[in-house]
């Protein structure tokens, strides 16, 4: 059976006690990464009409929406009573506390911002940068794994992957759940996109295809995750996750039926 390694959560260690932890360190190759691929869809004219000098700008708001999106989705959807009692804990980053569907919320908003700052469409912007997120998703759970936290449900000592993680406290093996989510929500579906925008499409099935892509892969990994322990299971036996994950498959199918119909291309 699989242990985890236990490896030292600070990356890079400076004289001191400070250092850099490797989950900020993933949170920098994610935002690297979104710059880079962004800048060489650019340049290849995919989509047409965008400049190179745009992405600095357009890190800015995904950045913003990222970290305040991410943090208040936290706050409201995981644990809203504790905050509501001690508010100015919610300042309090450096403790953990970011959900991915708060944050995604906050960078659609930060797009619209960004669409309506370079007099381009919502869906034109979500549309570009809909392949550009994955890696990034990668990257996180990756850092997830690295910290040994969020680990997954108890699973057959016989499962040739299962793995104990020490956090756990209870000596069981566990799904990694954290690497299922890197290769689904990942690496995954990070090919599906790359591959479908390589073609013009019409506005807002790029942000389709990854409303359903994310939402099915988070849905399906969840399975595997341990819930989050002041939460449990909740209706018909779902965790938060999924259940903040249907409602994007379900946008995502309506938003892709509408822009079929849709004559404007990338």
């Amino acid at each position: 059976m699989l242990v985890h390694p236990q490896f030292d959560p600070v990356a890079i260690h400076i004289y001191g006690g400070f250092g850099v932890h490797w989950y900020g360190l993933m949170y920098l190759i994610g935002f690297v990464l979104f710059v880079m691929l962004g800048r060489w869809r650019i340049r290849r004219g995919n989509p047409p009409g965008w400049q190179t000098s745009e992405m600095d700008d357009l890190l800015f708001y995904g950045v913003m929406g990222v970290i305040l999106g991410g943090r208040l989705g936290y706050v409201l959807f995981y644990k809203p009573a504790f905050y509501l009692a001690h508010p100015f804990d919610i300042l309090k980053v450096w403790e953990g506390g970011m959900a991915f569907h708060g944050g995604f919320l906050g960078v659609l908003v930060a797009m619209a911002l960004f669409g309506r700052k370079t007099n381009r469409s919502f869906f034109q912007v979500t549309d570009f940068i809909a392949p550009l997120v994955p890696l990034g998703l990668a990257a996180g759970r990756l850092g997830n794994f690295i910290n040994g936290e969020l680990w997954g449900r108890v699973t057959d000592a016989a499962t040739p992957w299962a793995m104990i993680f020490p956090q756990a406290m209870d000596g069981l093996p566990r799904h990694p759940s954290q690497l299922y989510q890197f290769a689904l929500e990942g690496v995954l579906l990070f090919v599906i996109l790359w591959r479908y925008s390589a073609k013009p499409r019409a506005t807002g099935q790029i942000s389709a295809l990854f409303l359903i892509g994310y939402g099915a892969f988070r849905f399906i990994a969840e399975f595997a995750r341990e819930p989050d322990d002041f939460l449990g299971l909740l209706a018909m036996n779902l965790s938060m996750g999924q259940l903040l994950s249907l409602p994007m498959i379900i946008f995502g199918l309506v938003l892709l039926v509408w822009s079929n119909g849709k004559k404007s291309m990338l």
